[in-house]
């Protein structure tokens, strides 16, 4: 056999190798009956939830508001929206008016920011139920609506050039309301607990990339065709 006819050979054999394996991946055989890349997806995805709870930290970035009060006009999408959000403000024991979907809402900012990550550190330990029974609706639109909440809140306290509480305030929409939605489901996780299986993923895709780019450049050597630049 020519040395055309190996490389031909090696090439063919090396890409269906790669789209065998390539099938596999896109199963559902593995753990969780999932397919290899909502595998590594939701691995990756504990990893980064993990890193992500600055909750507690929020939580001590309130203390310096304890006793200073707040007149804010907030305005949500729809009417809807905000008799819902009404009584997440209420809970927090804020004055409410409702006027269609706006709010003027007067109360301790300190008690406002705490009431808001406590139900957003129950999302993010995935106990939404708590959430839905209290204020009577679905969990997840409770934390869309604080977030919606706080972003009219910014810009308003930002008008009234109070840029310290605006500042804070955009903190705990980005660092905990956020998250705690976004994350909403998931287990979070540790690198270290998986950093076996990281390195060994990592170094997969680096020799599957190049088994496929090597099994092309041997089929096209095998076919005549040179590759250059």
């Amino acid at each position: 056999m020519s040395m055309q006819k190996k490389l031909k050979m090696r090439g063919i054999i090396m890409l269906l190798a790669f789209f065998a394996l390539l099938l596999a991946i896109f199963s559902p055989i593995f753990p969780g009956k999932v397919n290899g890349l909502d595998y590594m997806d939701n691995m990756f995805n504990m990893i980064s939830k993990g890193s992500s709870y600055f909750i507690p930290e929020s939580i001590k970035a309130t203390e310096q508001y304890a006793g200073k009060m707040i007149d804010v006009n907030i305005k949500m999408e729809n009417d809807q929206q905000a008799t819902d959000t009404a009584k997440l403000f209420q809970a927090s024991g804020a004055e409410v008016t409702v006027s269609g979907n706006e709010l003027a809402v007067k109360g301790d900012m300190a008690g406002i920011m705490k009431a808001s990550l406590e139900d957003a550190d129950q999302m993010f330990h995935n106990n939404g139920s708590v959430l839905a029974d209290k204020y009577g609706y679905g969990e997840k639109q409770v934390l869309f609506n604080w977030w919606t909440a706080f972003k009219s809140m910014g810009k308003d306290l930002t008008k009234q050039e109070s840029f310290k509480q605006a500042k804070t305030i955009t903190s705990i929409q980005s660092k905990a309301l956020e998250p705690a939605y976004n994350y909403y489901g998931v287990q979070a996780g540790s690198y270290k607990d998986s950093f076996l299986l990281i390195f060994a993923a990592l170094g997969f895709y680096v020799c599957y990339t190049l088994w496929y780019g090597f099994g092309i450049m041997y089929l096209f050597e095998g076919l005549g065709l040179k590759i250059g630049h």
